[in-house]
């Protein structure tokens, strides 16, 4: 399959132009749709989640095994797609595009099932009733995605969303969607082979105002991946219908390096943090807290290494770090490395754009001697800089990590297991790594989401399969008991009945138990008379 060959038809008259970012070479143009396409798109949507919903999980998996045996297959053309739209270069697109989406289908398969089942529950004194938690589709999903990973922000969401029987309606980034297109056709590709409808998967391209109307079309939640900014505006719109929404607003994650860490191992886990896809990451290292008796040494090989780095396009040459795919996001950074040089922050190297291309490059830079006077440690840089703080012990360290109002990833690196842990149990984060970075979103059956400023709701794992389906309560008899509680007309004694069962069944105390099956009974006696008498 050709990613390039495939593109959107285009009825809107107004269109996006799409560049690479890393050449500025021209990628064509995408169509703005407009809210009456956004709601045709949601109307077909649920139209076909209608016969979706009745497929057996055997049925789902075929679809999505279909979809991991083309990804296989297929991994250069997809990585050199992403590659062009983002700027990325092929490494980064193979870890973070590939590797997540094929260790996410290949959970759903082997879990998802189990995952969605019905759950049974205790039905507490109703020892005569049967009860269970139930998880069903929700119809139609709209998904608004970033642009740092096009091929992994579609798919991601898809995958437990298509699993769970719905239909899903996502809209991808202005500043990345040449390549949806061709992605979109290997979900379609496997929908046609087992002869269900292409409708259920459908992709939207346009600005802001796309967005905002597949907010406000009617879909059954939103799942949001974006900046803090737009994810107000999103929750504000959503609550004008009550949608419910999943807002995953990045992070400025935090590495802590003990005295007594591995620093071979520290360091090439940093460099993986903060350089991988150009610094693009939601779960970026963006705060690195070096103890003091290692700071030095940390420092000098941090230096050493990312000296030796090559930059430049990544479908050109071999270079360690690609270009950054947005330009105001290369404003961002630079006013940000700005702030903290006038406050005291020393550059090592980089700290510019990059001279030697006219492609959108950052250089990747180390910033040493930071503190949290500077706007760098609080707020998303989302570039390819090392932030490095010194602290003097734990104390410090967990203080200035939890100083933030982002909370998703973080990391701890020790060589002491009790330390790792109890420093971890200190974090305020959604996920905390020992000893490694970024592996808590390769671990599917494990949730992703943060706190604070990060967002609410989470992806991956069960919680994530479940965000994709409202739980309903299920009773029924488990004894068949005829007519069940009555209490019309009320009697002089139902008051006095309703007491003493509550008596028996929660009071302390084997008399006062008793007592209340005495007086029970005398109540029931006399409610019983009187019926008869009437």
């Amino acid at each position: 399959m050709n990613l390039e060959s495939h593109r959107f038809d285009a009825p809107s008259t107004r269109t996006i132009s799409q560049h690479d970012p890393a050449t500025l070479e021209s990628l064509g143009s995408v169509s703005a749709m407009s809210e009456e396409e956004v709601r045709d798109r949601v109307r077909r949507g649920r139209e076909a989640q209608h016969a979706w919903a009745r497929t057996s999980f055997r049925e789902r998996r075929q679809v999505l095994q279909a979809i991991l045996d083309h990804i296989v297959a297929h991994q250069e053309e997809i990585c050199r797609a992403a590659v062009r739209d983002s700027g990325k270069t092929m490494v980064d697109a193979a870890l973070g595009e590939i590797f997540p989406v094929c260790e996410k289908i290949r959970y759903v398969i082997d879990h998802g099932e189990a995952d969605l089942a019905p759950e049974t529950r205790r039905s507490g004194f109703l020892a005569h009733k049967r009860a269970r938690v139930e998880y069903h589709p929700l119809g139609v999903v709209g998904v608004i995605c970033p642009w740092n990973f096009p091929f992994h922000n579609i798919f991601c969401p898809v995958v437990p969303a298509l699993f769970a029987g719905n239909a899903v309606v996502a809209k991808v980034s202005e500043w990345s969607s040449s390549s949806a297109a061709g992605y979109l056709e290997i979900v379609h590709d496997a929908l046609r082979r087992f002869g269900h409808s292409t409708d259920l998967v459908q992709i939207l391209t346009g600005y802001g105002e796309t967005g905002a109307a597949l907010v406000r079309s009617g879909v059954e939640t939103v799942f949001f991946t974006g900046s803090p900014e737009n994810g107000r505006r999103v929750m504000a719109t959503a609550s004008e219908s009550l949608t419910p929404v999943v807002l995953e607003l990045g992070g400025k994650d935090a590495m802590v390096i003990c005295d007594d860490a591995n620093i071979d191992h520290a360091v090439d886990q940093a460099l993986l943090g903060v350089y991988t896809a150009c610094g693009q990451m939601c779960v970026g290292a963006e705060r690195i807290y070096v103890f003091d008796a290692v700071y030095d040494e940390f420092v000098r090989r941090v230096h050493e290494r990312v000296r030796a780095f090559r930059q430049g396009p990544p479908l050109e040459k071999l270079v360690d770090v690609g270009a950054m795919t947005m330009p105001r996001q290369i404003e961002i950074v630079l006013e940000l490395v700005a702030d903290a040089k006038a406050k005291g922050a020393r550059v090592l190297i980089g700290g510019k754009r990059n001279p030697r291309y006219d492609g959108q490059f950052v250089e990747p830079t180390i910033l040493v001697d930071v503190d949290h006077t500077m706007r760098i440690t609080q707020e998303e840089q989302f570039g390819p800089v090392m932030v490095v703080v010194r602290v003097r012990d734990e104390e410090e360290a967990v203080r200035l990590a939890n100083d933030c109002p982002y909370g998703l990833g973080s990391s701890v690196f020790t060589r002491d297991a009790v330390r790792g842990r109890r420093i971890a149990n200190q974090l305020r984060a959604g996920m905390t790594v020992v000893n490694d970075y970024g592996l808590a979103y390769m671990i599917q059956s494990l949730p992703f989401g943060g706190v604070g400023r990060s967002g609410f709701g989470r992806i991956n794992g069960r919680e994530g399969l479940r965000a994709c389906c409202y739980t309903k309560a299920h009773v029924e008899d488990r004894i068949p008991m005829g007519r069940g509680v009555g209490v019309y007309p009320v009697h002089p004694e139902t008051f006095d009945l309703v007491r003493q069962v509550v008596q028996i069944i929660y009071g302390s105390g084997l008399g006062t138990r008793l007592r209340g099956i005495v007086g029970a009974a005398e109540s029931f006696v006399s409610i019983a008379r009187a019926r008869l008498r009437s």
